[in-house]
């Protein structure tokens, strides 16, 4: 069994509310929109990270995350990237990578709004985080947590992690 801590839409910004997040899980997942090295190297330092780069992040981050993410975790097949869309809506590169890998779940970010929906089409389970940081236009600032056991996605949790305006306890300079 993993537990799987999954974030989206940092944009450079980590905080202890994220972190505390990250410490009871056992892998984080990042879907793009990094922001900062730091970041990656924060994350990375704690727990064990798998990460896409998003379309605002620079060419040192797309040395350390790629475009896409296509593995396995306890037995379910998993395609992560950051601009996909949604079941229904998905674009060409996604619709076209959802067809050659056909996963059983779907990882995306870019547009800050947390959303978990099964594609009856392609017979997966699509999650977006929305946004953890404190740039764009969303109100509320979240994450999801879940865990892979045999084969199974179990215990989906969509956290809050506040409003995006209130920057409290940046970490690293972040802020």
């Amino acid at each position: 069994m993993k537990k799987i801590l999954l974030l989206s839409d940092t944009h450079g910004y980590m905080d202890q509310k994220i972190l505390s997040y990250v410490a009871h899980a056992d892998e984080v997942w990042h879907a793009g929109d990094i922001g900062k090295v730091s970041v990656l190297d924060q994350l990375e330092s704690i727990k064990p990270l798998k990460a896409v780069y998003g379309n605002i992040d620079s060419h040192s981050i797309r040395l350390q995350a790629p475009e896409v993410l296509s593995f396995s975790c306890e037995g379910v097949s998993v395609l992560m990237l950051h601009i996909a869309g949604y079941p229904g809506r998905y674009n060409a590169h996604a619709k076209k990578l959802i067809e050659t890998h056909k996963p059983k779940l779907v990882i995306c970010g870019h547009s800050h709004i947390l959303k978990v929906m099964q594609d009856k089409r392609f017979g997966h389970l699509h999650m977006n985080p929305g946004a953890a940081g404190i740039s764009g236009f969303h109100k509320i600032r979240t994450l999801l947590r879940f865990e892979i056991d045999s084969r199974k996605i179990k215990n989906l949790e969509a956290i809050e992690l506040g409003l995006r305006g209130a920057l409290s306890n940046a970490v690293d300079g972040t802020d």
